[in-house]
């Protein structure tokens, strides 16, 4: 809903400001914080390089409480030793030092550039600053979401409002994320190099922390680690979802819990596809849609080949419906696949079926590709799973971005 953003449920403040951070002089440090200790879920990134806000994260977030999130954008804090683990404390401590609350009740995070020090001055100062200018307006959404950007090149929001018996229940979130994009996030794992995926979201609903993590965790699998710019799992990916509880509406029952699901999903896809939108060089979304494959891993495994084939995005960059690409990627997954089983339609219109090409305008469809929203759907007729994966094209002015990153 239009009106509503990340601080609209209630119990919620935030700020974002300009710390000299990032060389351009935007906002690089924000703080997101609840006006009680609020239930709390995370995932993060299964990378086995992974940054320090991400090991001090997974600990303060155990406990299922947090009061506050703090980020910076502009440097990683990533392969940073035991200094970054020093530093990625202190801005925990930093944090509960201005909000009264324990360290152990803050969660950081950090995204920009690998493999350099933090610069803590600049940090520190930057925290304070924020501390001192929370507020919960829409301006103040508007200025935390700022804060959390690196080579995105706009902001991203989604916010549902609806019901839970007779209470309003509110739901938002924001994120970040152009390029490393490929998030494999969860709530284990392993212990577990420039941008990055942070997702930052708040409910007024009460829930209990331990059925959050689950939910955290599926709503992630559908939508987050669904997206792709280039595969590349950043050392920092993370997402957490902080629950108030002031709307007194509860998450106790079967009928609140596929509301609440339902909710979640719609924001956290809607945030997927906004990163998707936003891949570094992307003229156009493309959402891969696996049907009628053997297995929910399957078609994952093959909507993420498919979406991941830089021979796929290459054609889609260039509107070219050279379909042999995709059916290919398809086989390459590594999961049950049978070309002579399966019906391949690009922008609606069947290019393959049963192992055979079917006739088609070629000129006409690659008109449609030109759209900014590309459908790809692929029918295995192997079984009853189905997959969505949501990627972009592959530009020029990807590979310019990335070439360009670290000078």
């Amino acid at each position: 809903m239009a009106n509503l953003h990340l601080l609209s449920p209630l119990g919620f403040r935030a700020a974002g400001v300009a710390a000299a951070i990032k060389t351009t002089g935007k906002a690089d440090v924000g703080i997101l914080t609840c006006a009680q200790p609020a239930a709390a879920a995370a995932v993060f990134t299964t990378n086995k390089v992974f940054a320090a806000p991400i090991q001090v994260g997974r600990e303060h977030i155990a406990g299922g409480k947090l009061r506050a999130i703090v980020v910076n954008a502009g440097n990683a804090n990533a392969c940073t030793g035991a200094q970054g683990l020093r530093d990625a404390n202190r801005m925990c401590a930093l944090t509960g030092k201005l909000l009264a609350c324990e360290p152990e009740l803050v969660l950081p995070s950090s995204t920009g550039i690998i493999g350099h020090l933090m610069p803590m001055d600049k940090v520190e100062r930057g925290i304070a600053a924020a501390a001192a200018a929370l507020g919960d307006s829409h301006e103040h959404a508007l200025n935390f979401a700022e804060a959390i950007l690196t080579t995105d090149l706009k902001r991203k929001s989604a916010a549902v409002e609806f019901k839970l018996g007779k209470q309003t229940v509110r739901l938002a979130g924001v994120c970040k994320g152009s390029g490393m994009i490929g998030p494999r996030m969860s709530l284990a794992g392993p212990p577990a190099p420039h941008a990055t995926m942070l997702a930052y979201l708040t409910t007024d609903a009460k829930i209990a922390a331990p059925l959050l993590r689950k939910l955290v965790a599926a709503a992630s699998d559908r939508s987050f680690n669904a997206v792709t710019v280039d595969d590349h799992t950043s050392t920092n990916d993370t997402a957490v979802l902080m629950a108030s509880g002031r709307s007194e509406a509860r998450v106790d029952s079967p009928k609140a819990v596929r509301a609440f699901t339902s909710a979640l999903t719609e924001v956290c896809q809607s945030l997927a596809y906004q990163i998707a939108a936003d891949g570094e060089g992307a003229t156009k979304v493309v959402a891969v849609h696996v049907r009628s494959a053997t297995t929910d891993k399957a078609a994952q495994a093959i909507a993420r080949a498919i979406a991941n084939s830089l021979l796929v995005k290459c054609a889609m960059h260039g509107n070219d419906p050279n379909w042999g690409r995709i059916v290919s990627a398809a086989g390459l997954a590594g999961v049950p696949f049978d070309p002579d089983r399966a019906t391949l339609s690009l922008q609606g219109t069947t290019v393959f079926r049963n192992g055979r090409p079917l006739p088609f305008d070629a000129e006409k469809l690659s008109a449609l590709l030109k759209s900014p929203d590309v459908k790809v759907e692929l029918t295995c007729r192997l079984g009853a799973a189905e997959a969505t994966c949501w990627t972009c094209d592959l530009s020029r002015e990807y590979i310019t971005i990335n070439a360009d990153y670290h000078t």
